[in-house]
C-alpha cells in the first residue's frame, strides 16, 4: 500500500508517477495534446522565473555599479521583448522537433531501435535549444552592457550564464518528466538501450549535485569577487548580496534536488507497488518502462520477471490437469516422490455398455459424452480432496489419502462414490457406470525412468477396486465398496452404509465383505 492508495489504484490511475500524465492506454492525440500543454507550461513557468530571478540578481543585487540609474526606456523594452521573441521561436523549435522524433506514435506503430534512442534523448535535445536561446541572450545582453555600462559587463554575462546552467537543469528534468508517456510507448518492447545507460543514473546524480550546489556557490564567490572589485561596498550591502543569494541557493539546491529525487522515486515506485500486487498473487501485472537509465532496465527486468511467472504458473496449470494438483505441490516441494509405504482410500469408475456406446454413436458425441462424465468424476473427487491418478478410455482411477494426506481418505471416497453415483443418475442419465471404492496400504511413487515418469498407487486396494467396479455394473445402486473401507471411515460415513454379501473377487484369494449405501 501507498500513502497515495492502493497499488491496483496506482498502477492504474498513474502508471508514469503522476495523474497529470494520464493512463496507459490514451490515444495518440490525447497523448499529443497532454504533453503539448504540459512542455509549453514548464518551458515558459521555468524560462519566466529564471529570467526573474537573473534580472532580479544583476540589477539589484549583486555589488557593482548601480544599473537601475542608467536603465534606459530601450534597455526596459528590449529586455521583455527578447524574452517573449525567444520563447516563440524555442516553443516552435521545440514543437518541430518533437513531431519528427515522435512521429512513429502517429503512424500507430512501434519505435524503431534509431527511434527508441531518439525518443529518449529528446529531454537532452530540447534543453540545448533552451541553453542556445540562453547563450545568446548572455551574448546579446553583456555586449550591450559592454556599449552602454562596460564596467557592469562581467556582472551580467557571469549571472546570466549561472541563471541558464540552472534553469536549463530544471527545464530538462520537467521535460523528462513529461516525456515519460512517450518513452513508455517507445520501450514498450524492449529495454534501454546499453549506450544510454553509459551516462545514466550515476553520470545524472552527479551533475545535477553540481547544478545545485556548484552553481550557487560560484554565485557566492562571484558576489566576493565584485566586492573586492568595487571597494566601497558597504558591510549592510554585502550582507544583503549574501542573504539573497543564499535564499536563491536553498530554493534551486531544494527544487533540484526533489525534482531529481522525483525521477528516480518513480520508476521504484512502480515496481514496488507492483511487487505488493504479484505477493497478493496477482500475476496479471505489468509496468510501463519510462526511463532510459538503469532503473528503466529495473522496470523491463521486472516485466520479464513477471512473464516468467505467469508461464511458469501456465505451466504448473497444465501440469496439475495432466497429474493432479497435490502430485504438482509435491513434486515441487520434494526432490523425489519416491515409493512410500501408505494408507489411502481408491475409488475406482467405469462406464457401462461404452463398446456399444461407440458403434452406435458418432466419434465427436462419444467423445462429448465422455468429457461430460469425467467433468462429473473430476469435480466430485477434486471437492472430496482426492486426485484422479489415471484416465483409462471410459474409466478413471481416484486416489485419497496420497500424495496429499487427508485426516479420513476412507470417508472422504466413500462420499465421493454416493455423491458420483447420485450426480451421474440426474445430470448424465443417458450413461451408466460401475463405481468401486475400498481402502488399504499402497505404494504410492513415481514409476518410470529419470526422462520420463509418471506419479501411480500400487497395491492390492487398486485392484480391488477395480474388481469391485465390475461388480457395481450389475448391482442396483451401481456403487460398491468393501467392509474395510467403512471401517477406517468416520461414524458418520459408515452410518451411511450397510454390509453386503461376502465374495471373492476375480484375481484375489482372500475373500471381500462388501458394502452397500443405506
Amino acid at each position: 500500500m501507498t500513502s497515495h492508495g492502493s497499488p491496483e489504484l496506482v498502477l492504474r490511475r498513474r502508471p508514469f508517477g503522476s495523474w497529470l500524465l494520464g493512463p496507459v492506454d490514451q490515444s495518440p492525440r490525447r497523448l499529443r495534446a497532454r504533453l503539448q500543454v504540459l512542455m509549453t507550461t514548464f518551458s515558459i513557468g521555468t524560462n519566466l522565473i529564471g529570467a526573474v530571478v537573473v534580472f532580479v540578481l544583476a540589477v539589484f543585487v549583486l555589488p557593482g555599479p548601480s544599473l537601475v540609474d542608467r536603465l534606459q526606456l530601450v534597455d526596459a523594452i528590449i529586455i521583455p521583448l527578447y524574452f517573449v521573441f525567444a520563447m516563440a521561436i524555442g516553443c516552435v523549435w521545440s514543437i518541430r522537433l518533437t513531431r519528427r522524433v515522435t512521429r512513429w506514435i502517429d503512424l500507430d506503430r512501434p519505435a524503431t531501435r534509431r527511434e527508441q534512442i531518439a525518443t529518449l534523448q529528446l529531454p537532452l535535445r530540447l534543453t540545448l535549444i533552451e541553453v542556445v536561446l540562453w547563450l545568446v541572450a548572455a551574448v546579446f545582453f553583456t555586449v550591450m552592457t559592454v556599449v552602454l555600462q562596460p564596467e557592469n559587463a562581467l556582472r551580467v554575462a557571469l549571472t546570466v550564464i549561472d541563471g541558464t546552467i540552472i534553469t536549463c537543469a530544471v527545464s530538462y528534468l520537467l521535460t523528462e518528466f513529461a516525456l515519460r508517456p512517450v518513452a513508455a510507448r517507445a520501450l514498450v518492447d524492449s529495454p534501454p538501450p546499453r549506450r544510454l545507460l553509459a551516462a545514466g543514473l550515476k553520470a545524472r546524480t552527479i551533475f545535477f549535485w553540481a547544478v545545485g550546489s556548484a552553481v550557487p556557490v560560484a554565485g557566492l564567490m562571484l558576489a566576493a569577487v565584485l566586492s573586492l572589485i568595487e571597494r566601497d561596498v558597504t558591510a549592510t550591502r554585502l550582507s544583503i548580496v549574501i542573504l539573497a543569494l543564499g535564499i536563491v541557493a536553498l530554493g534551486n539546491g531544494a527544487l533540484l534536488t526533489w525534482l531529481s529525487a522525483k525521477s528516480v522515486v518513480a520508476p521504484v515506485r512502480s515496481v514496488r507497488d507492483a511487487l505488493t500486487l504479484i505477493g497478493e498473487g496477482r500475476l496479471d501485472v505489468s509496468i510501463p518502462v519510462f526511463d532510459g537509465t538503469e532503473l528503466g532496465s529495473l522496470q523491463a527486468g521486472f516485466n520479464r520477471m513477471t512473464e516468467g511467472l505467469r508461464e511458469r504458473e501456465r505451466i504448473r496449470d497444465v501440469f496439475g490437469r495432466y497429474v493432479g494438483p497435490g502430485v504438482v505441490q509435491e513434486a515441487l516441494t520434494r526432490e523425489r516422490l519416491g515409493g512410500e509405504e501408505r494408507f489411502a482410500a481408491v475409488l475406482f469408475i467405469d462406464l457401462v455398455g461404452s463398446t456399444e456406446l461407440a458403434t452406435q454413436r458418432p466419434p465427436t458425441e462419444v467423445v462429448q459424452l465422455l468429457n461430460r462424465f469425467f467433468a462429473i468424476v473430476v469435480d466430485e473427487v477434486d471437492r472430496q480432496g482426492g486426485f484422479v491418478n489415471k484416465f483409462a478410455g471410459d474409466a478413471a482411477l481416484a486416489v485419497f489419502g496420497a500424495p496429499a494426506e487427508l485426516p479420513d481418505p476412507a470417508g472422504s471416497a466413500l462420499s465421493a462414490g454416493r455423491e458420483l453415483a447420485r450426480r451421474l443418475s440426474e445430470e448424465l442419465p443417458e450413461a451408466t457406470a460401475g463405481i468401486g471404492v475400498t481402502a488399504g496400504i499402497v505404494v504410492a511413487g513415481t514409476v518410470g525412468d529419470v526422462r520420463r515418469h509418471e506419479y501411480t498407487v500400487i497395491g492390492d486396494p487398486v485392484n480391488e477396486a477395480a474388481r469391485l467396479s465390475e461388480l457395481a455394473k450389475t448391482s442396483p445402486g451401481r456403487l460398491i465398496a468393501s467392509m474395510a473401507a467403512v471401517d477406517e471411515c468416520e461414524p458418520a460415513e459408515a452410518d451411511q452404509w450397510r454390509t453386503s454379501e461376502l465374495v471373492t473377487v476375480r484375481g484375489r484369494s482372500v475373500p471381500t465383505r462388501l458394502a452397500v449405501p443405506q
